[in-house]
């Protein structure tokens, strides 16, 4: 009785080479075929560890943590300078999936700076925004924009706190002119005040108080009245 011999079931040569060619753990630069470089750790051919980007388009440099090829954990987004080529911080925080989120600041071309809390890669939750003209805005972000209860400071001292709705003062909240020593208590829709109870605040500390002082007004119910000019602005707003 004959014997056939079959030979070895073997896999193609280049599955053993493809799996040879798969970057992993610490290595030295690898360039794409774009011209973007980037160094660090690997895994099964995914950026994954720590590890720094530079893209050749634009310059910019993320270093900082990966995971499965994205930005994730803390890392800090640098770009150059269109004139002096210096690089500039733009962003220093956490990552989650190439997006920002979490804690986190970012610095503006402007002068200006965001210190805070990101959501999407935008900055959603409680932040601090410092405006190039001196002023600054401290509270709640939705979708990139004051949004809920927050307080505005002006460069001359004056202050708004109250309610937010897509970066403008929307809801019930207090406007004090220190400079003049006049405190404006109401309601306010779209960044105007609507309605409001204005009164003398801390006057004789004011630096530009009026001529006059202002009549004080007893009202009966002013907790209600407010509530009545809240419930006409939300009957608007519907």
């Amino acid at each position: 009785m004959s014997i056939v011999k079959y030979p070895r079931a073997r896999e193609p040569l280049y599955y053993e080479w493809d799996r040879k060619a798969q970057k992993c753990g610490l290595r030295h630069t690898v360039y794409s075929v774009n011209g973007d470089q980037y160094t660090g750790e690997w895994l099964n051919n995914l950026k994954h560890g720590k590890g720094t980007q530079i893209w050749k388009k634009t310059g910019a440099i993320y270093s900082g943590d990966w995971k499965f090829g994205k930005r994730h954990g803390y890392g800090t987004y640098s770009i150059p300078d269109p004139v002096t080529k210096e690089y500039r911080k733009v962003y220093a925080g956490w990552w989650e999936n190439g997006r920002k989120i979490g804690q986190g600041v970012s610095f503006y071309p402007n002068g200006e700076r965001y210190e805070g809390e990101w959501s999407g890669g935008v900055r959603g939750g409680w932040g601090r925004m410092y405006y190039r003209d001196g002023s600054s805005y401290e509270g709640q972000w939705e979708a990139d924009q004051p949004n809920g209860q927050g307080l505005l400071r002006l460069p001359n001292g004056n202050r708004y706190e109250g309610g937010w709705k897509d970066g403008k003062k929307h809801g019930p909240g207090r406007y004090f002119y220190v400079d003049k020593g006049q405190l404006l208590e109401g309601t306010w829709a779209e960044d105007i005040a609507k309605c409001g109870v204005l009164v003398d605040f801390d006057r004789d500390k004011a630096p530009a108080p009026t001529q006059y002082p202002i009549p004080k007004i007893e009202l009966d119910d002013p907790a209600g009245v407010l509530a009545e000019a809240q419930a006409l602005l939300d009957d608007s707003d519907n």
